[in-house]
C-alpha cells in the first residue's frame, strides 16, 4: 500500500534585516520604503531630528558670522512693504530700537527653531493621523506617524546644508533671506518687496517640500492598508490649505 503524501513544507519568509539609525536616514534619500517599513519595528526617531538640530545651529551660526542677525532681520522685514514703511518713516531713535528688538528676535528664532521644529511636527503628525484614521481608515500609532514625519523632513537638513555652502561661498548680504536661503522654489522669480504675496506663494512651492510631501505619503502606505493615491491626496491636501492660510497672513502683514 502506498503512503499517504506529506503535505507541503511552508516555510516562512524570512524578517527584513533590521536597520541602523544611520541606514535608516540613507534610505530615506535612496530607498525610503526600507526605511518607512523598518518603522513598524522600531518607531524610534532621535537620529535624523539630531541631524536636523545639528544642522539647523551650524547654519544659524553661519548666518550670524556671514550676514549677521541685524541685517537678515533687516531683509525679512524688506519682504513686508507696509510695516518696512512705517518703520523707515519712525524718529531715528525709535527705529533704531525697533531694528535691535528686530535683530534679537530673529536670532533668538533661529538658534530656538529646532525646539519649534519639533512642536510643528508633532501638530503635523497629528492632523495627519487623525485625517488619516478618519479618511482612509488607517491603524496606526501616533509614534510611527511622528516618526513618518520626523523621516521625512530630512530632505530639508540637505536643502539647508546647500544654504551653508552658498553662505561660505560669499553670498550677498543684501539678497540673503533667512526663511528661503536657496532658490529651489517658484518664489525666485518674483521680488518680496514688489509682491509679497506671490513671494510667498511662490516659496512654498519648493522641490525640498515636495519631497518631503511625498516622502510622507509613502510612509504612511508603508505602515498602513493606505493607497499610494490617497495617501499623496491628504497630504497634499493638508500642504496646499497651509500654503492658503500663509499668503492670508502675508497679506494681513504685507
Amino acid at each position: 500500500m502506498a503512503a499517504a503524501p506529506l503535505p507541503p513544507v511552508i516555510v516562512p519568509a524570512p524578517e527584513p534585516a533590521a536597520l541602523s539609525e544611520g541606514a535608516r536616514i540613507l534610505n530615506t534619500f535612496v530607498a525610503p520604503t526600507k526605511t518607512f517599513t523598518d518603522l513598524r519595528r522600531s518607531a524610534a526617531w532621535w537620529g535624523p531630528f539630531l541631524l536636523l538640530v545639528i544642522v539647523g545651529f551650524v547654519f544659524s551660526y553661519g548666518v550670524s558670522q556671514k550676514i549677521g542677525f541685524a541685517k537678515a532681520g533687516e531683509n525679512i522685514l524688506q519682504t513686508r512693504p507696509k510695516q518696512w514703511d512705517r518703520i523707515q518713516n519712525m524718529q531715528p531713535d525709535d527705529r533704531e530700537k525697533v531694528m535691535q528688538r528686530v535683530e534679537n528676535q530673529t536670532r533668538i528664532t533661529s538658534y530656538a527653531f529646532p525646539a519649534i521644529n519639533l512642536i510643528l511636527l508633532l501638530i503635523v503628525a497629528g492632523v495627519l493621523l487623525a485625517t488619516f484614521k478618519f479618511a482612509a481608515n488607517a491603524k496606526v500609532s501616533f509614534k510611527i506617524a511622528f516618526a513618518i514625519v520626523i523621516y521625512a523632513t530630512l530632505p530639508g537638513a540637505l536643502k539647508y546644508l546647500i544654504a551653508m555652502l552658498t553662505l561660505f561661498a560669499g553670498v550677498s548680504p543684501d539678497t540673503f533671506n533667512i526663511q528661503n536661503p536657496v532658490a529651489t522654489n517658484l518664489g525666485i522669480f518674483f521680488n518680496p518687496s514688489d509682491n509679497p504675496l506671490l513671494y510667498s506663494a511662490g516659496s512654498m512651492v519648493d522641490i525640498f517640500m515636495i519631497w518631503t510631501l511625498i516622502l510622507t505619503a509613502i510612509g504612511f502606505t508603508c505602515v498602513s492598508n493606505v493607497k499610494r493615491g490617497a495617501a499623496l491626496s491628504i497630504v497634499f491636501g493638508w500642504y496646499i490649505a497651509f500654503m492658503v492660510l500663509v499668503v492670508g497672513l502675508t497679506s494681513l502683514a504685507s
